[in-house]
């Protein structure tokens, strides 16, 4: 779900400081939670490295069995391992108009793939979105999400139905409140929902691991839509199965939405090591 890293705001005023550590230390216990904590995050990079290690053309997607294995160990990942938790300031709403702003929090990027975290406030939300050539894992940490998500109905040629507007037919894939500890969600190029939107019923957080990760150089630049009901363009395709309002006419928006704020801060969780 990471949107791209050109949106997120490279500033001060928007780091958000952590609580000092306690100055007496961790006791035994804290440490081995520390320990644990690591070995969690270090064992999270060292499965992306080898499931997205061929760094091959994008758009080949991991074999089912690497898929597997790396949705399996982010099933088993905690808020504490990367250290979260529900009082952080990541997740007040700030008392501002308007939705509030989205934290990012950064934990590693190389050519093929990346690891991040989105911390929303109640009430932020990320707005409806694609995955050019990529497979995503997402996983919420925290908290309740509504997620709605969308693949492109393609006729021969893999070419998109078009309405007489220029927007593109999709096919709903999600559309439903997940709420944590839960499974894993995985998207790939063309289908698993590629195209999606995240709202926080409540506070909550999501680690994303992109493989590859955006790159506009490269042709994967995020882009966002407008949703416009079946109904709207009435005519303009035949649908060959389910029901109107299974199918949606997103159109593409020139820029990233005014109300979107994604903000950059530093991660304070265990540190990956690169070997």
């Amino acid at each position: 779900m990471r949107v791209s890293r050109n949106l997120v705001a490279d500033d001060h005023d928007g780091r958000v400081e952590l609580a000092p550590e306690n100055s007496k230390g961790p006791s035994k216990k804290g440490k081995r939670r520390q320990k644990k904590a690591v070995r969690a995050v270090q064992r999270l990079f060292e499965t992306c490295k080898q499931v997205f290690s061929e760094g091959g053309p994008a758009g080949i997607i991991p074999s089912p069995e690497d898929v597997e294995r790396l949705r399996s160990l982010l099933d088993t990942l905690k808020p504490g391992d990367v250290g979260l938790s529900l009082n952080l300031p990541y997740f007040e709403n700030f008392g501002i108009d308007g939705p509030p702003p989205v934290t990012y929090l950064h934990l590693y990027e190389c050519p093929n793939f990346s690891i991040g975290i989105f911390c929303l406030p109640r009430a932020a939300a990320i707005p409806l979105h694609n995955h050019p050539s990529m497979t995503v894992f997402s996983k919420i940490l925290l908290g309740s999400m509504h997620i709605k998500s969308y693949d492109w109905v393609t006729q021969s040629l893999n070419e998109n139905i078009k309405s007489s507007s220029g927007a593109c037919l999709a096919k709903m894939n999600t559309d439903t409140v997940f709420t944590a500890p839960c499974r894993t969600s995985v998207l790939y190029p063309t289908s698993g929902g590629n195209l999606h939107c995240f709202t926080a019923v409540t506070s909550c957080a999501v680690l994303d691991v992109l493989g590859p990760p955006y790159n506009v150089d490269e042709g994967r630049t995020c882009t966002y839509y407008k949703e416009y009901a079946f109904s709207t363009f009435p005519g303009d395709a035949t649908l060959l199965s389910g029901k109107n309002e299974e199918y949606a006419w997103l159109e593409e928006r020139g820029s990233k939405p005014d109300d979107l704020v994604v903000r950059g801060a530093e991660y304070r969780g265990p540190r990956i090591l690169e070997r």
